[in-house]
């Protein structure tokens, strides 16, 4: 019989196997990557184009037309779009990040070539009605003017532009440049960059289904190469301090750009920002909120971009608390540097890191959210399972390293405002 006193014995796995992908290639030259699982007849598909802020030919055209993609055609309305989407139970999400515009489709299998039909519609058909894009902009506009009474916001938009510059990836949509967008350079930005997409279908998918995928993706836009490669300077670290009248709170952004995924050392310097203050247990979270009670989170982490990277530190304090946290957080990071990390915390934090990647890929959907990484960042099909043999493999000298090389805190720009 079961003894329900005794905890089950710990079993330490340090694999993660992702879903095969089966590559397809339509007529047209589009690619389409498959990943079979799950027993529920639902799909995802994913649609990726070079489209995201790097390409834009002004502020907010990759946000605005993709936000505004969906929201009419010449047969279709905004509101008959959305009703058929609804009526045929699927979803349609679409996002411009840094680097790629990004159409989600969730759908019914049975009812997948309808749901595709209409977002044939869209990529071909879109207008961007006047009505719909001034809504947006007074949205947008409302929105920004919430945001600017925010300290997290202001911090968060004050430190991209001090660790990119003039960098894409540093460039922030203010009011002005909301007044300027026009549905005509939406248009335009539409049929120069939203072509040439890559697809990741995951899900219940059948020979049938398949056929639906292949006939939609020959009749997508293809079109020259997307091409923009410019090298922007880095800005020197900055050290910044910004009052807000009236504010009893301040928000703390310290960090800098970083090496990305391609670099040896990334995979050591995710888990020793993970160590630092990537989980509840972490030092900065052990000294700053549990010891010291000075904040309720505080975190570090590493965003890995397609052309950059960049490492942050973030948290929100009471202002009096403010220089106290900065010194704490430095503290920390030359522990890392001059102390050698106990095995027990050494193995708690590897454990956590290992355990949190692999709880990620549960579903066929999280399978294709770690492949689309793969595929857009050109990535080895082993990444993930090489990352879980290098952090298994780290040593306290190996955090000592990464620590010294890449937390100089001379190197960093600290924002806070508030």
């Amino acid at each position: 019989m079961l003894d329900r006193t005794q905890a089950p014995p710990f079993q330490k796995s340090s694999v993660l196997t992702l879903l095969n992908p089966q590559r397809f290639t339509a007529a047209n030259g589009t690619s389409l990557y498959v990943l079979h699982g799950g027993t529920q007849e639902v799909i995802r598909l994913e649609l990726m184009a070079k489209a995201g802020k790097w390409y834009e030919t002004s502020a907010g055209i990759a946000h605005f037309a993709a936000a505004q993609l969906d929201k009419g055609t010449i047969a279709k309305s905004s509101f008959q779009i959305a009703s058929y989407f609804d009526a045929l139970g699927a979803h349609v999400e679409i996002t411009a990040g840094n680097d790629f515009i990004t159409i989600t489709i969730y759908a019914l299998t049975k009812n997948l070539a309808e749901v595709l039909a209409v977002v044939n519609e869209i990529l071909y058909e879109a207008t961007f009605p006047e009505e719909e894009l001034l809504l947006a902009k007074n949205i947008a506009l409302q929105n920004l003017k919430v945001n600017e009474e925010k300290t997290s916001f202001l911090a968060g938009k004050y430190f991209r532009k001090a660790i990119f510059g003039d960098h894409p990836y540093g460039s922030e949509l203010d009011s002005a440049g909301i007044e300027k967008i026009e549905s005509k350079k939406l248009q335009a930005f539409q049929q120069s960059f939203l072509l040439n997409f890559q697809a990741i279908a995951a899900g219940h998918i059948t020979e049938t289904t398949l056929r639906v995928l292949t006939n939609f993706l020959e009749a997508l836009p293809i079109g020259s190469a997307n091409q923009k490669e410019l090298d922007f300077a880095k800005p020197l670290p900055v050290n910044q301090y910004v009052t807000k009248e009236g504010s009893v709170q301040s928000t703390i952004r310290m960090g800098k750009r970083i090496i990305n995924r391609h670099h040896k050392d990334f995979f050591e310097l995710l888990f020793v920002t993970h160590l630092l203050g990537g989980y509840f247990g972490s030092r900065l979270m052990k000294n700053i909120r549990e010891e010291k009670g000075l904040t309720y989170g505080i975190y570090s982490s590493v965003h890995p971009l397609v052309r950059d990277a960049y490492f942050i530190i973030g948290a929100d304090v009471n202002r009096e608390n403010r220089e106290l946290t900065v010194a704490e957080i430095h503290k920390e990071l030359n522990l890392l540097k001059t102390q050698a990390i106990k095995a027990e915390e050494l193995e708690t934090s590897r454990n956590h890191f290992i355990g949190s990647l692999q709880a990620e890929v549960t579903t066929p959907f999280a399978h294709a959210d770690k492949f689309k990484t793969i595929l857009l960042n050109n990535l080895p099909e082993d990444y993930y399972q090489q990352m879980i043999d290098r952090v298994s493999a780290m040593k306290s000298d190996d955090i000592q390293r990464i620590a010294t090389l890449y937390f100089s805190t001379e190197s960093f720009s600290e924002i806070a405002v508030g």
